[in-house]
């Protein structure tokens, strides 16, 4: 898989910050009761998609290194080690021109980005948050927070550009945002206009 980048996009490491689309898909990670580690696509706590509707979908540690992945007919099944932050990062273009980046996140232990568009807590498992595009800090617009209990926040950045998240009963709790590249983007030989990140981090509260 080639990815090339326009010299504008080269240039430009800003992007446009928007709030999630109606019924938008996403990317996310979780572990189970066993601490078993699988990602889905589609929406938190309702209709999920097939994971082969992704591509190039990779998983991995800190380190970088690949991780095992399967798919099931829901899911994507990671063989991940049973602690540290674990991350997935996979693609989608759709035949309207629109390529799609989706970076997923679960844990909130570490706080050094690792995929391009990240959210990072500001101290291990703490709730304030601030988003990192390529290594740099940037101000999302808005947070989009749901939960396994039915509980939605839309959370707005402080002044420094960081948002803060209550954690007031044990969940699993989900944060996203959603970006638009200032620039094009080739992948495969196929030139995108209109370039799209999401990213997601999931993590529990526990009783």
């Amino acid at each position: 898989m080639r990815i090339s980048f326009s010299p504008f996009a080269l240039l430009a490491t800003s992007l446009f910050l928007t709030s999630a689309a109606a019924h938008a898909d996403y990317v996310w990670l979780e572990r189970d009761t066993t601490g078993a580690a699988h990602a889905y696509v589609g929406e938190f706590e309702a209709a999920k998609g097939a994971p082969g509707t992704i591509t190039g979908a990779r998983a991995f540690m800190a380190d970088g290194k690949d991780l095992p992945l399967s798919v099931e007919a829901e899911r994507l099944n990671i063989a991940a080690p049973a602690s540290g932050d674990l991350r997935l990062a996979a693609t989608r273009s759709s035949d309207k021109g629109v390529l799609n980046y989706f970076q997923a996140k679960n844990g909130r232990s570490e706080t050094k980005a690792v995929n391009d568009l990240e959210l990072v807590p500001t101290e291990a498992n703490g709730n304030t948050f601030k988003l990192v595009w390529k290594g740099n800090t940037v101000a999302a617009s808005q947070v989009n927070v749901e939960t396994s209990e039915g509980w939605r926040r839309v959370l707005k950045p402080a002044k420094d550009g960081t948002v803060t998240l209550t954690t007031p009963f044990p969940a699993r709790y989900l944060l996203e945002v959603s970006a638009r590249v200032n620039g094009s983007v080739t992948l495969d030989g196929k030139k995108y206009d209109d370039v799209r990140h999401t990213a997601t981090l999931t993590f529990e509260v526990k009783k």
